[in-house]
């Protein structure tokens, strides 16, 4: 009962962002499916099988290539191992296709994590992650918002923040807590 305490705590202290994801802490995640790339190659990732070997930290982001897209990606890249290290995988998801994700993950992901293509948007709408408007371009894109999901298939943690530093930081900071309150 005192671990499940403390892990609440956690949630509520690490989401008070000031923006708010529609999803919050405690809610079921939306299990899905979508074409991803790795390292240039394709493969179908699978929510409910990575959430067996641990947390998974989706991040939803407007558009491959642009340049803040471009710095979260080097920067997950960069964190890669550390979220190994703390149990937790990476996802980042992009109204972009499978074509432009493939070459993303290499070029900008360093083959570290899989990148995910929902061109029909069924993801990132069903999880609240579509902008509010138009990009600049005047296309439909995901916001950037992040998530971390539990094993039990639950949203532990959400954020909402236009700095893509930010999302690396604080999600990475959530699974290291979460890890630490699971240790004997």
């Amino acid at each position: 009962m005192k671990r499940k305490s403390l892990l609440f705590g956690l949630c509520c202290v690490l989401t008070a962002t000031g923006a708010h994801a529609a999803l919050k802490p405690g809610d079921a995640a939306p299990d899905f499916s979508v074409p991803a790339a790795i390292g240039g190659k394709d493969f179908q990732f699978s929510l409910s099988e990575s959430l067996k070997k641990g947390p998974v930290v989706l991040y939803f982001y407007p558009k491959s290539f642009t340049r803040g897209c471009t710095i979260e990606a080097h920067e997950f890249a960069e964190g890669h191992d550390k979220f190994v290290a703390a149990g937790a995988s990476l996802i980042g998801v992009s109204g972009d296709t499978i074509e432009v994700q493939r070459e993303f993950s290499t070029k900008e992901c360093g083959d570290k994590f899989p990148i995910g293509s929902d061109s029909s948007f069924s993801v990132i709408n069903a999880y609240d992650a579509k902008r509010l408007k138009p990009s600049a371009s005047g296309d439909t894109v995901a916001d950037r918002i992040s998530y971390v999901i539990l094993p039990d298939g639950k949203v532990a943690f959400a954020l909402i923040d236009s700095n893509p530093i930010k999302h690396v930081e604080s999600t990475l900071e959530f699974v290291r807590k979460w890890r630490d309150a699971r240790k004997p």
